[in-house]
């Protein structure tokens, strides 16, 4: 349920005359609280997002943001539906964590939308540092990502999600079919990354049909105090050197 305020108190009092005596009920504490930011990502589809089967809005469209909304700790049924059809997902809302909830098409051209949900990563950021995250939520076979001219992501599929930590300031961003080398699906794009930022980049449409966009989301991060690293560790979705590298599955 959407966490819209704290819990009601009580107090109570001896007989008049007898306040020095009178004892105050103790402060209320508000339910402990995760973000859950809601995107959707379905071209062509106007949408109402429910949570725990409550409306939270009608009528959102490709693009849009919904939240982030405070979600009270435990399990939470988020729902999408255009009117003639439904999905939904069950998400896990911890203490103090987020979450991006997008709603997007498969991999297969014509599949009804599925769900995917990632973690806001909460390490710590180095100075002069910016942390990049990308989705691949598009109709389209799994892809590369090309950064500044360098391959940092390779074979993301649909649903999967790849970050890394990257110098901020301006960057030169591509998505090309895995494996290959020429035309990019998607841009080049002009990003600019400010120090200190999480940027989450969603590729969302179809290329065969030229709808190919993206949808960004940008929040802060928390400042390492700790020396920067001096190992790299890379993970399933990219091979490159001083680049470190997550995948995220579908929730």
């Amino acid at each position: 349920m959407i966490v819209s305020g704290g819990l009601a108190t009580a107090s109570s009092a001896n007989s008049a005359g007898s306040a020095s005596s009178a004892r105050e009920a103790p402060p209320a504490h508000a339910a402990a609280v995760g973000k859950v930011a809601i995107v959707q990502a379905v071209p062509k589809l106007s949408l109402t997002v429910t949570v725990d089967g409550e409306q939270v809005q009608q009528g959102v469209a490709e693009g849009s943001i919904v939240g982030p909304l405070d979600l009270e700790v435990g399990s939470h049924e988020i729902g999408f539906t255009d009117g003639s059809e439904e999905v939904t997902s069950t998400v896990e809302v911890a203490a103090g964590e987020s979450s991006d909830v997008v709603v997007h098409r498969p991999a297969e051209v014509g599949g009804p939308p599925v769900v995917s949900v990632y973690p806001t990563p909460d390490d710590p950021l180095d100075p002069g540092k910016a942390r990049v995250l990308l989705a691949h939520t598009a109709t389209t076979a799994p892809a590369d990502v090309v950064v500044d001219g360098q391959t940092v992501f390779t074979n993301i599929a649909n649903g999967e999600f790849a970050q890394a930590d990257v110098a901020a300031g301006a960057h030169e961003v591509s998505l090309l079919p895995a494996g290959v080398t020429g035309r990019p699906i998607l841009g080049p794009l002009d990003v600019t990354l400010e120090e200190g930022t999480i940027t989450a980049v969603y590729a969302v449409g179809n290329p065969k049909d030229g709808s190919m966009d993206v949808i960004v989301r940008t929040t802060g991060a928390t400042p390492s105090q700790a020396e920067p690293p001096t190992e790299i560790d890379t993970g399933s979705a990219g091979l490159v050197d001083q680049v470190r590298v997550w995948t995220f599955s579908a929730g």
